[in-house]
């Protein structure tokens, strides 16, 4: 039986043979794939991307970690997607992230070489509290690519806010039956020091069914979390809301959430502010910016 580091050994391997099958493969424009974190328990990494809302794209997704998956099938159709088509990238944080990196720095090499590429609400996502608010740049090369909309307000390209705001459930209505809601992020939850600050309240994490976590922030007058789409979502629905960050990402939304740490949090809603319009104005800016990516991808 193989080592945990011969196991590590062997993934980082693939990783890079697979990327660099994909850069020696004949690149193509046939058709377009919509590339993000799609395989995930994280809701908002599942519902960031545009195939989610856009008929022309329905059944387009494909996971950016595919790439390095057990299975041969998977990582050589990843090879063979990726080769053959337009490529719609994001949403979600995939800049400034170690993680993302190599894809990234893979994509940025086939635009460069004629590949067909848009960026669709993606966001720079450094874990190093260092780096919170002080991010002026991007770990890539944006104007290689075709058309780019990033998330970022105050960073280089079209802003582009995520595009789940397209979401259906954010039109129907909904009931507040507590004052608070908390919304703890995946990795959060294993932390029972954290969880039991928060005994006495309502508290759910960004791994619940989407319908049932938009349900829980609309019951909620205000909210708590360090989950970006949790903050997003609760934004669009016009709740009040306070953030503990646990990334950069956190730091460049265009109506700052207020900012605090988890001990402080519940006594940190008298600075916070609500933007009734910001749903409209989401949905506008990403019904222009698709209106471009159609017509740059001829769809």
């Amino acid at each position: 039986m193989p080592t945990k580091l011969e196991i590590m050994l062997t993934r980082k391997k693939r990783k890079r043979v697979y990327l660099k099958k994909i850069q020696a493969t004949t690149q193509a424009n046939t058709g377009v794939i919509n590339v993000h974190c799609l395989n995930t328990p994280n809701i908002g990494d599942i519902y960031c991307a545009p195939h989610q809302y856009f008929d022309a794209l329905k059944n387009k997704g494909i996971d950016i970690f595919d790439y390095k998956h057990e299975e041969a099938q998977v990582r050589d159709d990843f090879v063979k997607k990726i080769s053959a088509n337009s490529l719609i990238i994001g949403g979600g944080g995939l800049l400034n992230r170690n993680g993302f990196k190599l894809q990234m720095d893979t994509f940025e090499d086939l635009a460069k070489r004629g590949k067909k590429t848009v960026l669709w609400g993606v966001g720079h996502n450094n874990k190093f509290p260092k780096t919170y608010g002080k991010v002026t740049n991007y770990d890539i090369d944006i104007d290689t690519f075709g058309l780019v909309g990033t998330r970022d307000y105050s960073l280089p390209g079209e802003y582009v806010p995520c595009v789940s705001c397209m979401h259906t459930l954010f039109d129907a209505s909904y009931t507040e039956i507590q004052e608070f809601g908390v919304i703890l992020h995946k990795d959060t939850v294993k932390r029972p020091e954290i969880v039991a600050l928060f005994k006495d309240y309502p508290t759910t994490s960004n791994t619940t069914d989407l319908e049932a976590l938009i349900t829980f922030i609309g019951s909620s007058q205000k909210v708590v979390t360090d989950s970006y789409h949790a903050m997003y979502w609760s934004k669009l629905m016009g709740k009040k809301v306070v953030v503990i960050p646990n990334s950069s990402k956190f730091y460049d939304f265009k109506h700052k959430p207020v900012i605090s740490t988890f001990e402080e949090a519940m006594n940190a809603f008298a600075k916070t502010e609500t933007f009734p319009s910001l749903l409209a104005e989401c949905r506008s800016i990403n019904r222009n910016f698709a209106d471009k990516v159609f017509d740059y991808l001829n769809l």
